[in-house]
């Protein structure tokens, strides 16, 4: 089958859309990257975005937003079949993460009855429509609805394309928010372990933003942070944030770690005086650390731990990167792309990868990294409007 893959992150800072050939089947599964490309959000669309990731956001915008976003990623679809002189016809399936603008995996009280939940926009009808293509979308809530936290679903692709029996590995993906999959050399799938360790590149990106006067948006190879120096009492203090604390499974976002977490980090650090060097080098090292600090709670104690691929936008980030391999200087960190993978175009795949075993029935979350109870097929299935039984 050839699927497009399209995800846009926590970050908002794009939809990468990642044109894949695949065949086999879990065990034997094989897949061939045939065209990548980011498709850059529009700056007031991006703003009414962020600005939906918000309690308080309008129902009307959020309703709104849905079919909007929805087209921009059919644009997205469209473009990078252009770009691999590929027509849609020949694609078999669109599968598509959306836009998380909400995601609850602690129980909400409602009504008499706690309940979690998220929200992925981006109206998969509305790529269907457009594109003329079959379209899986919204993978999170299966896995939610059997007892998990919808979330990181990554991990199962993670085993897939990166598992070895030589040796235990790790893949950390460090986007806007920055999780992690643990895997063993033996037991399977199953031992997949996995979570979110906190903010990745979100709160970095955010501070970069209100740093320079919303000149930069992000921290263009962790130049501006290598050059500060690390507040102690401001990371300290700051990794006193419950979530840090909380045993996995465990997975977090905007609404843990997005503008107003930022806001309040960067209060803080001008009430100690920092510049905005400093600031960001604290920042940047509040990733490193809560990384590290979470291998050496939860990961390093169940066994040997050789290897880490590093993937996500924080790859381009210097400061994250040299920070991690100073403190686990006993592990050796390579990246997605030492393993013929481009860094930016993992997640898009992953999708692709995930849209591919729902529509051969098979489930695709890990009920060891999310809690679920059970497996689950994920996703949903938009029709086109004039699709034909085959």
């Amino acid at each position: 089958m050839i699927l497009i893959g399209l995800m846009s992150g926590t970050s908002v800072d794009g939809i990468d859309s990642a044109l894949v050939e695949i065949t086999g089947e879990p065990g034997s599964l094989q897949w061939r990257l045939l065209a990548f490309h980011c498709h850059a959000w529009e700056p007031a669309l991006r703003a009414e975005i962020l600005s939906a990731c918000h309690p308080a956001a309008p129902l009307q915008k959020v309703v709104a937003l849905n079919f909007r976003v929805g087209e921009v990623f059919a644009e997205a679809a469209r473009t990078l079949a252009e770009k691999a002189d590929t027509p849609l016809s020949q694609v078999d399936a669109i599968a598509s993460h959306g836009q998380t603008i909400w995601h609850q995996p602690q129980p909400y009280l409602i009504a008499g009855a706690l309940v979690t939940g998220t929200l992925q926009i981006g109206e998969p009808s509305v790529i269907a429509a457009r594109t003329g293509c079959l379209v899986v979308a919204d993978f999170r809530p299966a896995d939610m609805a059997v007892g998990g936290q919808g979330a990181p679903l990554v991990p199962f692709v993670d085993y897939l394309l990166f598992h070895s029996v030589a040796e235990g590995r790790a893949v950390q993906n460090i986007g806007g928010i920055a999780n992690v999959t643990r895997l063993p050399k033996t037991g399977g799938s199953a031992a997949v372990f996995a979570f979110d360790t906190g903010p990745g590149n979100m709160a970095l990106d955010a501070l970069t933003e209100i740093a320079t006067g919303g000149a930069q948006r992000y921290d263009a190879g962790g130049e501006l942070a290598l050059r500060g120096r690390v507040c102690v009492r401001l990371l300290e203090e700051t990794l006193q944030h419950p979530f840090f604390r909380l045993a996995p499974p465990k997975s977090t976002g905007r609404e843990e770690f997005g503008q107003a977490f930022a806001q309040k980090f960067y209060k803080h650090a001008l009430a100690l005086s920092l510049t905005s060097e400093d600031t960001l080098a604290t920042a940047a090292q509040l990733t490193v650390e809560s990384i590290a600090r979470a291998y050496e709670e939860w990961m390093l104690p169940k066994g040997e731990l050789k290897r880490v691929i590093l993937g996500g936008g924080g790859v381009h980030n210097r400061a994250i990167c040299e920070g991690l391999a100073r403190r686990l200087p006993q592990i050796a960190f390579q990246n997605h792309a030492d393993f013929g993978l481009p860094d930016d175009a993992k997640e898009a795949l992953a999708f692709a990868l995930l849209g591919y075993e729902t529509l051969h029935y098979r489930p695709s979350n890990l009920p060891s990294a999310t809690g679920a109870n059970s497996p689950a097929i994920l996703g949903k299935i938009c029709y086109p409007p004039h699709a034909k039984r085959s």
